[in-house]
């Protein structure tokens, strides 16, 4: 699954320190999923993302 994390994330001014925090996840995970080595996020976590970065689910992962 594909997403766009860090576009996002860069464009807010939001660090991935900032975004972990946020969405209650590690620094290390979100590093994972935005390189695409972590492919298969739960919905929760992908939720959580979403409402941090303020965006719909479907702006952040491509389904």
């Amino acid at each position: 699954m594909e997403n766009n994390i860090r576009k996002i994330r860069q464009e807010k001014g939001i660090t991935i320190e900032e975004l972990a925090n946020l969405a209650n996840t590690s620094k290390a995970y979100l590093y994972h999923l935005e390189n695409g080595t972590r492919k298969n996020p739960s919905y929760e976590i992908m939720k959580s993302i979403s409402t941090s970065l303020e965006k719909d689910i479907m702006e952040v992962f491509i389904l």
